[in-house]
């Protein structure tokens, strides 16, 4: 094993030269005295082919013994075949199995159904599809720092035990020690808040947790967000920089993740609405729009699914629905001060029927208003007395929202369910691999 091994990925560097590949087995097949390996190692899939006259006797031998996901070294030489996947083969001069694998490898190639393949996460994450998804996750994660970054926010980080809920429901709760009972963080917004005050621009991005009993394709129980929040940004300028991020991680995976978006036949024309300005929709309007289709939704309901996917139908590019009546949203909202009925918030609603991609809002920056919203939702004023004193000392216009890193990434790649776009996913009935 001190022998240096190339990728697959990297092999168009080596054409013409004999180099060792260390990989994972997943198809092969045999021609009287000639044999084929196909295998992946992470980076890409290569095609080796081993003439029986032209290896030792335990290389051919050892090909005998193959079964799907073995691990093996090949060494042999790179050559260039349009016909080969990626476009390069080896000519095997050598194979040596590193790692024997079972005949009963759990995910063979055939269709499974959707429990079996979550029972075996682990191995079905080896899948091109999977390895494919997760690359625009990775590419998506990088894409979320350098868009800040160019921008001069701060990256914080916020606790996940909390006993400050930014939510009304859904919440995991634990006991902690003598201090009576912890939450698993909805969110990192409100300590956000307090580090928008001492830097400025800053943004958070770890994992949420909700206990809510859904079984929809967009839910999940443990999900990654990013949420900014900004000293001196009202309502307006917080809708101008979601917008400017949402496209910039769009374009990015367009520009940088076309191989990947090919392998789960991706119709990327869909995403070229995001070159066009975002609709800004009051809800009201949202709300007749949506009754004008069909839907029974009346002033003061929250936007339930359906009624999202006939908004945004209807311009068939991102919409914000700005302006939510009070008893639907949090808080730490803003009241509007031309419709106190509704605060200064808005979600941003992707198009395809995916929904709500970002929530966000002006936060509330009047003492007297946000301890009478406390009070009246009934929370403990007693664990947000930090959070009531950043508008008791300085208060100032300031603004964030909370981006879902998996529902975004389900919208760019056109994943049906949102299981699929996180590694180990956590849902009603899941709690496993």
């Amino acid at each position: 094993m001190n022998q240096s091994s190339t990728r697959i990925a990297d092999l168009k560097h080596h054409v013409g030269a004999v180099v060792t590949v260390r990989a994972w087995v997943t198809h092969l097949r045999s021609k009287g005295k000639v044999a084929f390996v196909v295998a992946r190692d992470g980076t890409g899939i290569l095609q080796a082919v081993l003439v029986k006259s032209e290896v030792p006797e335990a290389s051919w031998n050892a090909f005998a013994e193959l079964t799907q996901e073995a691990s093996v070294a090949l060494t042999g030489e790179v050559r260039a075949d349009a016909r080969a996947p990626g476009g390069f083969e080896m000519g095997v001069q050598t194979l040596e199995v590193i790692g024997a694998s079972p005949n009963d490898y759990p995910i063979q190639p055939k269709e499974h159904g959707i429990d079996f393949l979550l029972d075996n996460r682990t191995f079905w994450l080896r899948s091109q599809r999977q390895v494919a998804i997760m690359r625009v996750r990775h590419e998506l994660e990088q894409a979320v720092h350098d868009f800040f970054y160019a921008r001069d926010f701060i990256r914080c980080d916020t606790p996940i035990l909390t006993a400050a809920i930014g939510e009304r429901a859904g919440l995991f709760s634990t006991d902690y020690f003598d201090e009576g009972t912890a939450y698993l963080a909805q969110t990192g917004q409100l300590y956000g808040e307090a580090l928008a005050a001492a830097m400025g621009r800053i943004y958070t991005f770890g994992p949420t947790f909700r206990a809510e009993k859904s079984k929809t394709r967009r839910h999940l129980t443990e999900f990654w967000m990013i949420e900014p929040e900004m000293a001196w940004y009202d309502q307006d300028d917080n809708m101008d920089l979601q917008e400017a991020f949402v496209r910039y991680l769009v374009e990015r995976v367009l520009e940088r993740r076309q191989e990947e978006l090919k392998v789960l036949e991706r119709d990327t024309s869909k995403l070229d609405c995001v070159s066009q300005p975002f609709v800004r929709l009051d809800y009201g309007d949202a709300v007749k729009l949506a009754q004008g289709k069909g839907s029974d939704i009346v002033w003061g309901d929250d936007l339930g699914a359906p009624d999202e996917a006939l908004i945004v139908d209807e311009y068939q590019r991102p919409v914000f629905v700005v302006n939510y009546p009070k008893e639907a949203k949090a808080f730490y909202m803003k009241e509007n001060p031309l419709d106190p009925r509704t605060v200064r918030c808005a979600d941003l609603l992707a198009p395809e029927g995916r929904g709500e991609i970002i929530g966000g809002s002006q936060r509330e920056d009047d003492y007297d208003k946000i301890l009478a919203r406390l009070t009246h939702e009934g929370l403990p004023v007693e664990a947000y007395g930090w959070y009531l004193d950043l508008r008791k000392y300085g208060t100032f216009t300031h603004s964030g929202f909370g981006l879902g890193l998996e529902r975004t990434i389900a919208w760019i790649c056109g994943i049906e369910h949102i299981r699929e776009v996180i590694a180990f996913p956590r849902m009603m009935g899941r709690l496993s691999p």
